[in-house]
């Protein structure tokens, strides 16, 4: 089981790269470049990130990405939402339908407390956090 998926963590690293270069426009080209992201990858992430008003994307010459949403707004949490889904880290089985034991299983219980301890702690990160650790 991963916490980050490859998609999360390609978005991270590309939000905190396009953070660096402040105002300026950031081409694919050198994203790939200077994070060694496969460029079909990143492309999909990118349009992505756009398409939830997080990027603003420009055509041709000197055109490339940038950020439309302050850095400090820009959440781990919720780019795990974007690329992951809801975040949850036990499924019963019987997925849609209800577990005959949800309301004993003592597993669950705790799992359910071990996800909102996580979230707790992830809910405040922003790539800005994450780019001044490094």
């Amino acid at each position: 089981m991963k916490l980050l998926t490859r998609d999360t963590d390609y978005a991270i690293r590309a939000l905190c790269h396009i953070m660096k270069q402040k105002e300026r426009m950031v081409a694919v080209t050198e994203l790939v470049r200077a994070l060694k992201i496969p460029r079909p990858f990143l492309r999909k992430i990118l349009q992505r990130l756009h398409k939830k008003k997080i990027l603003k994307a420009s055509k041709g010459i000197g055109g490339g990405f940038s950020l439309v949403v302050s850095p400090e707004k820009i959440f781990v949490m919720d780019l795990m939402e974007i690329f992951q889904g809801h975040f949850s880290l036990n499924e019963c089985l019987f997925k849609k339908k209800a577990c005959p034991n949800i309301g004993t299983c003592n597993l669950r219980k705790r799992i359910a407390v071990i996800e909102k301890n996580l979230i707790a702690q992830l809910r405040p990160v922003s790539i800005v956090c994450l780019s001044a650790a490094r």
